[in-house]
């Protein structure tokens, strides 16, 4: 669970003079919820979720994820917690001299061999094997875990291909796949379908529904896609002005008429 309790985020612009992004934001999101966050242009969506994980640091507030307050933690300790939170981003961010495999194992790749996890296998005993054995353990776990991935996002064939080779929507699924490389019980996903035609993102929707209902994982996505959001979050904060203005039920906060923010996002204002 997500609790974010009276976040704000302020930029300083100009001698003794600042910005506020974000102010006051309050909410819970739920172990495997779909959570929207919508708004226009210049509302704090990007800075919301680059909050989520420490990208970017509070001004003010806490944030909760699991009964850990993520918000105290530096260094190290927060780079583990990170472990747990998968991000994905509209432009893909792929690395392009490495292939799909290396990809989508890079961040395995250079997880420590002594805080490497081996399914199954109890850290105490993994601690207690040579250097050597633990080395050829993480290469196999590394080639079986990305084979995994492979075949949930659909993309076995390209294994050995490189980003330039594949479509936009490849490369999304390259992305989600790194994502989950870790096995994250968070997935943060920042415009994850800006950049693709309409048909690409139904298949990238469905793919982000699959995944959450066969992990479990969490998935809390920034759109400003109307469409998207009614497709597949089951719950949606609108933020205007750096503030939430509407939270709920994804068909009960769209169904409010009173809301002029909402009547705007739905009648295709610029985000």
């Amino acid at each position: 669970m997500i609790q974010v309790k009276q976040l704000t985020k302020e930029f300083s612009i100009a001698k003794n003079k600042k910005l506020t992004v974000l102010k006051n934001i309050s909410l819970d999101i739920e172990d495997g919820d779909i959570f929207g966050i919508i708004g226009m242009s210049g509302a704090g969506k990007s800075t919301f979720i680059r909050c989520l994980n420490l990208l970017e640091r509070p001004t003010k507030g806490t944030i909760v994820i699991d009964g850990v307050e993520i918000t105290r933690k530096k260094g190290r300790e927060l780079n583990s917690l990170r472990k747990n939170i998968g991000m994905i981003f509209q432009n893909f961010n792929l690395l392009m001299q490495k292939n799909v495999a290396r990809n989508i194992s890079f961040g395995l790749e250079i997880t420590g061999i002594n805080e490497f996890k081996i399914p199954g296998m109890a850290d105490k005993d993994y601690k207690k094997l040579g250097y050597f054995k633990k080395r050829t353990l993480k290469k196999k776990e590394i080639e079986r875990r990305v084979d995994e991935l492979l075949k949930l996002v659909d993309l076995e064939e390209k294994k050995y291909e490189y980003p330039a080779k594949l479509s936009g929507g490849q490369r999304q699924r390259v992305a989600i796949a790194r994502a989950l490389a870790t096995s994250p019980s968070i997935l943060l996903c920042d415009e994850a379908t800006s950049a693709l035609d309409s048909r690409t993102t139904e298949s990238i929707l469905k793919l982000l529904k699959k995944i959450n209902e066969e992990t479990g994982v969490t998935i809390v996505m920034i759109t400003h896609e109307m469409n998207v959001v009614q497709k597949i979050c089951n719950k949606v904060a609108v933020l205007d002005k750096s503030e939430i203005v509407a939270i709920g039920n994804t068909q009960a906060v769209f169904g409010d008429t009173s809301s002029k923010i909402v009547a705007q996002l739905l009648g295709g204002g610029e985000e």
